[in-house]
């Protein structure tokens, strides 16, 4: 019977056998599709983001449309360009994203991680500025359902003594 870790060095082992973290878990995700692509998921309150990145010429569309056009919001185009100066990498990878749910805000911030996940999938050695940055941090906030008896989730109907 094989082990998990001999499936591994024989399938992946000559992309891995020089890097520190070796034939784990975490290293399977680091190898790209077959055209070359390295995948990333990102949530954020009801919007969920599947990234792409590979080598290329900066490229950076979402559902099929340029950056600019589909984020008009500054806060939201700068956080994501952001991302790729602190990495050094703007101008070098062709970014694909296809995003769902949420608004404006929730879309940028599940883009955002989804972007930081395949930024780490194709290179390990930009775990920590990621992680320093707060990027493969999940917000896990979300907005609180509204509660019987009350005009929200916390508003109260107004009290009347007589």
């Amino acid at each position: 019977m094989t082990s998990l870790t001999s499936v591994i060095q024989d399938t992946v082992a000559p992309n891995l056998a020089h890097h520190p973290i070796g034939t784990t878990k975490a290293a399977l995700h680091r190898i790209a599709d077959s055209k070359g692509w390295y995948w990333g998921t990102g949530r954020r309150k009801t919007a969920t983001a599947r990234v792409r990145i590979r080598p290329g010429t900066g490229e950076f569309l979402i559902n099929e449309t340029p950056l600019d056009e589909f984020f008009v919001a500054d806060r939201d185009r700068k956080s994501l360009e952001g991302v790729m100066e602190k990495c050094s990498l703007k101008g070098k990878i062709d970014v694909r994203v296809n995003v769902l749910g949420g608004g404006c805000t929730g879309q940028a911030g599940a883009v955002l991680m989804g972007l930081a996940r395949s930024l780490f999938a194709y290179d390990l050695n930009l775990e920590p500025v990621l992680r320093d940055n707060g990027y493969l941090t999940r917000d896990s906030r979300k907005v609180e359902r509204k509660k019987y008896g009350q005009s929200g989730a916390r508003r109260r109907f107004q009290f009347s003594k007589r």
